[in-house]
């Protein structure tokens, strides 16, 4: 069975879901009493359900967004070119969009904005209320298997037969949590369209893996501040996150560790020969120096035992095991204790290396290193480059944020900027 409409969206998840408002929105906005036809939009998912990735974000919570965004918090793409794309639609516009949809937002110490719900189906049920309203049809079980020119339309074939398009949105996600159905298809229906993908294509915000029988994973359970911080083999530092870290039975997980895991991965995929390494500070702010000086002038006291010195610093649970791991006790003395075991305690506290062998993979990242370059669409309209009448926007772009909102803003800010564009590209199109 082929169909037809104006607007063909691929990927009804966030951005998709935006964009798929916004074009509707638009064409509305353009309509005029002269103009014979307004312009239809059709979302197409091969989800039963929609929604999978919002509604398990935040912890079922969803952090819609964070409440001070900019370019800085991205990487993948140029940060200029994201800067473009984010000022067209910023946190105050997303707040709001929210807010006349019936969702209030509230912001934690985080600085990360949730639903005052803390539900993230209000979120959904917002989103999924305003597509209807701005009269975009939306068709779930209809997974798109191909997408391809036929003289000026696109030609869209899914599970349920075939769709006629003027124009396409491609915002089927990358390959983060596939289960959900961003399983990398949406790369191969842009190459076949004529886009590049990114050489390098990686799970971001992905837990981190170590050895099983590493010291480190009896500590499992831990959760504590800790700093990360990247290095390249020549010891020049690459990157930092301090942040909530979770010591798990199968490496490390948290904030800090999601944030730094895109970094760790890309500086390893350019560096295979000469890998970079990942120091860990268990007292954020503390120093190997500063803590070797503070541990000495204890042992001048005498008397003094490195549990004792260290007591408040760390759980004793984790001193044990660092201690442990340099051949120490805690109830060892630091008046009588080698000069290269208290500065290798120190060392373990403030600049433990990690010996991390690999990271969850896909199933667990909350999003895709990697996807098409932000060189190869037009940053005003989201309009390929190569491919006149396709816009792309979210997750299958080569932009990546930091956790706590940042990648939901990506996919607003770039949906809203496909959407609009879309639909005025469809508006020129009407005219002539």
């Amino acid at each position: 069975m082929r169909s037809r409409c104006d607007i063909a969206v691929i990927g009804a998840g966030a951005a998709g879901l935006f964009a798929a408002i916004w074009a509707g929105r638009t064409i509305h906005a353009l309509a005029s009493p002269e103009r014979k036809r307004v312009g239809s939009v059709l979302a197409l998912d091969g989800a039963t359900k929609l929604g999978a990735k919002i509604l398990v974000a935040g912890g079922g919570r969803c952090n819609v967004t964070h409440h001070a965004v900019d370019e800085s918090a991205y990487a993948g793409s140029s940060r200029n070119a994201i800067k473009k794309v984010l000022r067209r639609f910023d946190v105050p516009q997303t707040v709001q969009f929210f807010r006349e949809r019936g969702v209030e937002l509230k912001r934690e110490d985080t600085g990360k904005l949730f639903p005052t719900t803390d539900d993230a189906h209000t979120v959904l049920d917002a989103l999924l209320a305003a597509a209807g309203d701005a009269g975009a049809s939306l068709l779930t079980a209809h997974r798109v298997a191909s997408v391809r020119t036929s003289g000026d339309l696109f030609l869209v074939e899914h599970a349920r037969g075939e769709l006629l398009a003027r124009r396409v949105i491609l915002a089927t996600g990358g390959k983060s949590l596939p289960k959900t159905g961003s399983d990398g298809h949406g790369h191969e229906i842009a190459k076949s369209l004529g886009h590049s993908i990114t050489p390098r294509v990686f799970p971001a915000l992905v837990p981190l893996t170590i050895p099983k029988d590493h010291w480190l994973t009896t500590l499992s359970g831990v959760t504590l501040p800790a700093t990360l911080e990247l290095r390249a083999k020549s010891g020049k530092r690459l990157q930092s996150f301090t942040n909530s870290t979770l010591i798990a039975h199968f490496g490390l997980s948290g904030p800090s560790v999601l944030d730094m895991s895109r970094y760790y991965t890309a500086e390893k995929l350019d560096n295979p020969h000469d890998p970079p390494r990942l120091v860990m500070n268990w007292i954020p702010g503390e120093s190997l120096d500063a803590l070797d000086a503070f541990l000495a002038a204890e042992g001048r006291r005498g008397g003094t035992t490195l549990r004792r010195s260290l007591e408040g610093k760390l759980p004793e649970r984790v001193l044990t095991a660092l201690a442990a791991s340099v051949g120490l006790e805690l109830n060892a003395s630091l008046a009588t204790m080698p000069k290269d075991k208290r500065r290798a305690i120190a060392a373990a506290i403030t600049e433990l290396e990690l010996p991390i062998s690999g990271d969850r993979g896909y199933l667990f990242a909350e999003v895709t290193g990697g996807g098409v370059p932000l060189s190869e669409i037009q940053l005003d309209t989201m309009e390929s480059r190569v491919c006149p009448g396709l816009h792309l926007c979210g997750e299958i772009c080569d932009v990546d944020g930091r956790i706590g909102g940042f990648n939901f803003q990506w996919a607003w800010a770039s949906g809203y900027v496909a959407g609009c564009g879309a639909a005025q590209g469809l508006s020129t199109t009407l005219d002539s």
